[in-house]
């Protein structure tokens, strides 16, 4: 595709089969253009600015986007953008693929999710990373497919933390009990204990995490160990079922079993088989 005198590539990875995530179009080095959507995109849009800076405007809300600065839209969330320096040059991403209407149970509802330069770090490194890759032809669907999760589970913490690490009461009983499920999810703790830990009852737990996640506590936990157990499903291939509930703080692997059908709509192994992995559990 080109841009004035130089030719700068947007890439792909076509493949033979749906995945449940996968790049639809990746680039970087952008010579950003302005761009109008009265109806938004179909795809989670990811738009980082690398070098100058832009303005954007999504519905209602107007950001100026600075260098390393990004922000992940939405699908079909009306936007505009155009540049604010005399250059403004960016790296940008879409996903599509089978669970990408389901992206929102990961990253949450927001219409868009803005990122600081300081933590658009690691997304830069991400896209350069996979195009290097790409380019390479080191890049299997399989592979691809993982990154693009991770890329999505990489906004979890970020958000929740930035959003509520002013608030009192966030930060006295909620976030010492994330830190302690982040810590030892792979340990048979129980609300009860994560509750004593910082002093207060089950029940008024349960409550601020509703106040401050939206879910209780014992959702949290559930939800945490079972983003676990999906990493593990698809980056440790000579992990068994057997051995991944172990790992993600279950005693039982049945109930390991029907609490990621519940969670997710599919047992571990046809979790797995999604993503072309066969084996034998």
């Amino acid at each position: 595709m080109k841009q004035g005198d130089n030719a700068v590539p947007i890439y792909f990875r076509p493949v033979t089969y749906e995945l449940p995530l996968s790049l639809n179009t990746i680039g970087n080095q952008w010579l950003q253009e302005p761009t109008r959507r009265d109806h938004g995109y179909p795809l989670y849009h990811w738009l980082q600015t690398t070098t100058g800076c832009g303005t954007i405007k999504i519905s209602d809300t107007e950001l100026v986007l600075k260098e390393g600065e990004g922000v992940l839209i939405t699908p079909s969330i009306p936007h505009a953008y155009a540049k604010k320096s005399d250059t403004w040059i960016t790296s940008f991403a879409t996903f599509e693929g089978s669970l990408a209407d389901d992206v929102h149970k990961i990253i949450g509802k927001e219409p868009f999710l803005f990122i600081d330069a300081n933590q658009g770090r690691y997304y830069k490194s991400w896209v350069d990373r996979l195009i290097s890759t790409h380019t390479s032809q080191q890049l299997d669907a399989i592979t691809l497919s993982t990154e693009c999760y991770n890329f999505f589970l990489h906004f979890t913490n970020i958000y929740k933390v930035n959003k509520l690490h002013k608030n009192p009461l966030y930060k006295q009983y909620v976030e010492p009990v994330i830190k302690e499920i982040e810590t030892k999810y792979n340990e048979p703790i129980t609300v009860q204990a994560l509750a004593s830990f910082v002093y207060i009852s089950p029940q008024y737990l349960s409550r601020l995490f509703h106040r401050f996640t939206g879910s209780s506590a014992y959702t949290y936990l559930t939800n945490y160990r079972m983003n676990k157990a999906k990493e593990l499903l698809i980056s440790n291939l000579y992990l068994d079922v057997q051995q991944i509930h172990y790992r993600v703080g279950y005693n039982d692997v049945s109930h390991f079993i029907a609490t990621f059908k519940k969670n997710t709509g599919y047992t571990p192994f046809e979790f797995r088989k999604m993503y072309g992995i066969v084996s034998g559990e």
